[in-house]
């Protein structure tokens, strides 16, 4: 019997972040993959700023950087007929429109970059393991056993290699096992699901497509030819670059109703087809790798049980528009980990762990829908050019149209171009990626005077900046008064602790956290920002964004989120501060008894 305290099953995104988060809190454990190495095909690509910010907490940002593609690769979403050929529309995407650079450049010091998922599961891996992480390969999790929600777990595992079983005894199990989650199946945990929107496949390619991308530079390409009398299983079909610009995923989406899903078409018919996206004859072209899956629109009712928690694709499955699936995992993992670690080391109470599954169960639900819905929200641009006909005469008429002075041309390019618009929400979104808010008692509301405002009238473009509790502390870029390296709010917050930022006049709060730490154990480290503190406001961004006075204090979770705020300074700073911590941590690690009264020097 092999016994750790931490157990995770599944290397992916969700999994191997997990254990670079636990790691980040000295932990050690044991990561378990039926596969026999990292992923060798792509899958996930973009990064955004949102799971960049955690991967920057563990010094892990650079690295993504070093091997993905930075912004300025990312320029456009564009539709043409073909890679070589003309070209219908264009949109800027991933923080490239002009109205939209200031709002991502505001909002967090991250920019998107896209790292395909062969290159950020290394990243992570290599991360866990130099950090004393067990990493087993070719290993099967069949099961898990246990006497109640809280007792020690007994998973049985197989080695593939030998074909033997062992058992591994763990305080904790993490269901990181993906779409076909055997840990969820066995809880028996329900899934909400809406009907799927059918099957798709990802033809991998090698092509050098150098030539044609200068003029056209992006990293979403989609291909649509209404005059071709194309096959049932090759409607039409989005290119990703992997390695710029001669590796390229080919990600082909069936004509709708097409519901084959046991052929995958033979070599020819694929080369063929290629041929026609790529659009230039004189390339050489190989295929590397044809693969099929199907269009989710899934979520866990649920995602925990006593001392089984999932995370990532096991509990959230959905296309990969928006480029939200491995994003979320990595968050997932980043509210767990310093909850699972302050529990463990009995800083906090089991319950904290509670408040995983209702954070971050609604903001997974939402994710699934906007994926999907970012797919269908292509259909208005495909009927626009004529793609819909039921025949190729008809959609070649169609076509022809968007060229016609005529009443109808108008209208077609008009509804061509609002399309068009509207696919910005999929390549624009830092709203959806950024507008987390999180309810759950490891939140204190109890002294906000008044319920927190709707979200922005476009929730999905636009990221609401502001401190209400359960909301991502606001980025700001600081100084000291001597200028040197400027340095975020995001920054100051993090690093596996609590974090009080104050102002002028809230020197009470500046003691305060110093008397918890000495009463407690808990680090908690505060700041003042303002003039001549320890923190200069530059810009005057903080004062702006901070919505509370200078004398007031925001309190930060170890996940940087706001978990509580005061607007201003009390008489009673120290037990104001005590009750929060101890509501958030589930009673914390000493009574009130034990501290209430002391002396504040």
């Amino acid at each position: 019997m092999i016994e750790t305290t931490f157990l995770i099953i599944g290397g992916g995104p969700a999994g191997a972040s997990l254990a670079c988060f636990l790691s980040a809190h000295h932990f050690k454990g044991l990561l378990i993959d039926a596969d026999s190495g990292t992923t060798r095909t792509p899958k996930a690509h973009i990064t955004n700023p949102a799971a960049l910010e955690c991967l920057r907490d563990i010094g892990l940002e650079e690295a993504a950087k070093h091997d993905g593609m930075p912004k300025t690769h990312m320029l456009h979403y564009r539709w043409g007929h073909d890679m070589a050929g003309e070209e219908y529309a264009r949109v800027h995407s991933w923080g490239n429109h002009p109205e939209q650079k200031g709002q991502y450049e505001e909002v967090t010091p991250c920019a998107p970059i896209d790292l395909p998922q062969t290159l950020l599961e290394p990243i992570l891996i290599q991360r866990a393991i130099a950090s004393g992480w067990t990493v087993r390969y070719d290993s099967t999790f069949q099961r898990f056993e246990r006497k109640s929600p809280t007792s020690r777990i007994i998973s049985t595992i197989q080695d593939n290699l030998t074909g033997q079983t062992y058992q591994i005894s763990s305080k904790y199990l993490f269901g990181c096992d993906g779409a076909r989650s055997t840990i969820m199946r066995q809880l028996e945990i329900p899934l909400l699901r809406q009907p799927g929107q059918g099957l798709a496949f990802n033809i991998l390619v090698d092509v050098d497509l150098s030539k044609h991308i200068e003029p056209r530079m992006g990293n979403l390409h989609v291909c649509l030819t209404p005059e071709i009398e194309h096959p049932p299983w090759g409607f039409a079909a989005i290119a990703r670059v992997i390695k710029p610009w001669n590796q390229w995923i080919f990600i082909v989406l069936p004509q709708p109703g097409y519901d084959d899903f046991t052929t995958i078409p033979s070599h020819e018919a694929i080369e063929q087809r290629m041929r026609q996206w790529i659009g230039d004859d004189s390339l050489p072209f190989s295929i590397l790798n044809v693969s099929k899956w199907l269009i989710n629109e899934i979520v866990a009712e649920r995602y925990s049980d006593g001392n089984v928690f999932c995370l990532g694709d096991a509990v959230h499955r959905h296309p990969p528009v928006n480029g939200l699936g491995s994003n979320t995992c990595i968050q997932d993992a980043w509210n767990l980990a310093w909850k699972a670690a302050y529990v463990e080391y009995q800083q906090a109470g089991p319950r904290l762990l509670d408040s995983f599954s209702l954070e971050r169960q609604p903001i997974g639900a939402g994710v699934v829908q906007r994926a999907n819905q970012g797919l269908r929200n292509q259909g208005p641009v495909m009927e626009a050019l004529g793609m819909t006909g039921a025949t190729v005469e008809e959609r070649v008429r169609q076509y022809a149209e968007l060229s016609a002075a005529t009443e109808a041309g108008r209208i077609r390019r008009k509804r061509l171009q609002e399309g068009v618009r509207h696919v910005i929400h999929e390549v624009c979104a830092i709203g959806i990626e950024m507008n987390q808010r999180y309810r759950s008692k490891a939140i204190y509301l109890s002294d906000e005077f008044a319920p927190q405002g709707s979200l922005p009238a476009d929730p999905i473009l636009t990221h609401e900046v502001t401190t209400y509790p359960g909301s991502r502390v606001p980025h700001a870029w600081l100084n000291k008064s001597v200028p040197g390296q400027q340095i975020s709010t995001i920054d100051l917050a993090g690093h596996e602790c609590f974090v009080l930022l104050t102002g002028i006049g809230g020197e009470e709060w500046i003691r305060a956290a110093r008397k918890y730490v000495l009463k407690t154990g808990i680090i908690l480290k505060a700041y003042s920002i303002g003039w001549r503190q320890d923190y200069e406001d530059v810009y005057g961004d903080w004062a702006r964004k901070r919505e509370i006075e200078e004398d007031g204090c925001v309190l930060l979770r170890p996940d940087r989120v706001v978990c509580w705020r005061s607007m201003m300074v009390r008489r009673d700073c120290f037990d104001a501060l005590y009750r929060v911590m101890q509501s958030i941590l589930d009673g914390g690690p000493a009574a009130w008894e034990e501290v209430v009264g002391m002396d504040t020097a």
